[in-house]
């Protein structure tokens, strides 16, 4: 009798855990991976209705059609903290939810990845990289975490001059992404912000702030070939491609021009990951969110993040 009921519970185990998607990994086993570098690519605040939200893609046919292919598509990917710019780019780099001041004067309280990334690997500040068109975001490379302030602090540049203060077009950006990645020792940890489409809307000006999701989603193209056309980062290079946050929904007195509170427009965004342990052609509708990137990273990088909060993605491995 006690040996059919052990059957029974195990049984139910496996058809809980296949039920919802997650292969556990193993407490203090390390699995090993063939990805040696990630790069977490930002398109700033667009909404998942002129994303992944349209069936047809219409404004991202790359990422909707010719990169979905290469990866995994997380459509039930949220913001659950403050919807703006820092808070959710603070959220993806350190794990936590944070309210910290928009205007890129106050550091993120806890650690980011690449300090720890950093220091457990004992590398150059050169191997972990923020690059941003916003130059606000230049925060993102330290804390106010006792012990961590001012150390292992990445190498960034943010907005023209690449010193905090001031704001570049993505183009410049992205030729700044692709000179570091093209340097003899490529960073194995960078992030990317991409501004135009958040730029746009709070200017009212759809149309552009249309096509600039188009030009986000060539940049996200090119950037995926690029990897794949360079010898060191072929096959051994995840990408992540996400967002901030989203904006309010048609119907919302700001609609597409705003953003920061708790609508499903502001909250509702997406992820892609494309690399080489991650599966191909899958669209997952379990419910994920930015606290799962860095603990995902973490894991395939293999460096600890103790005050990060979140889960790995295990519904991306093969």
């Amino acid at each position: 009798m006690t040996k059919l009921l052990l059957s029974a519970v195990i049984a139910v185990g496996v058809i809980l855990t296949s039920s919802f998607g997650f292969n556990k990994i193993p407490d203090n086993q390390t699995v090993k991976y063939n990805t040696e570098y990630v790069i977490v690519l930002v398109i700033d605040g667009p909404r998942f209705t002129e994303t992944f939200g349209d069936s047809t893609y219409k404004y991202i046919p790359h990422l909707g059609n010719e990169l979905k292919k290469e990866g995994v598509l997380l459509t039930n990917f949220r913001n659950n903290g403050p919807t703006y710019t820092i808070s959710g780019h603070s959220a993806i780099v350190t794990g936590r939810y944070q309210h910290i001041s928009n205007a890129g004067k106050q550091f993120p309280k806890y650690p980011s990845m690449f300090q720890y990334y950093l220091k457990e690997k004992a590398v150059p500040k050169s191997d972990a990289w923020v690059i941003s068109s916003k130059g606000k975001l230049e925060v993102l490379g330290n804390t106010t975490y006792k012990k961590w302030s001012n150390v292992f602090k990445p190498c960034t540049y943010c907005g023209l001059n690449g010193n905090g203060a001031d704001y570049t077009g993505d183009q410049e950006t992205f030729d700044k992404v692709k000179d570091v990645l093209s340097a003899e020792k490529p960073p194995h940890l960078m992030l990317i912000n991409l501004l135009a489409a958040d730029s746009y809307a709070h200017s009212k000006e759809w149309e552009r702030y249309l096509r600039s999701i188009q030009q986000c989603d060539d940049y996200a193209f090119q950037l995926w070939n690029f990897i794949q056309s360079n010898e060191k980062l072929k096959d051994k290079t995840a990408l992540i491609i996400t967002n901030d946050h989203g904006r309010h929904l048609d119907g919302h007195k700001d609609g597409y021009i705003s953003h920061g509170d708790n609508c499903e427009g502001c909250r509702h965004i997406s992820l892609l990951a494309i690399g080489p342990d991650f599966k191909q052609n899958v669209e997952s509708k379990d419910c994920a969110e930015q606290l799962d990137i860095s603990k995902t990273i973490s894991e395939i990088l293999h460096f600890s993040m103790p005050t990060g909060k979140g889960r790995v993605l295990t519904e991306l491995f093969k």
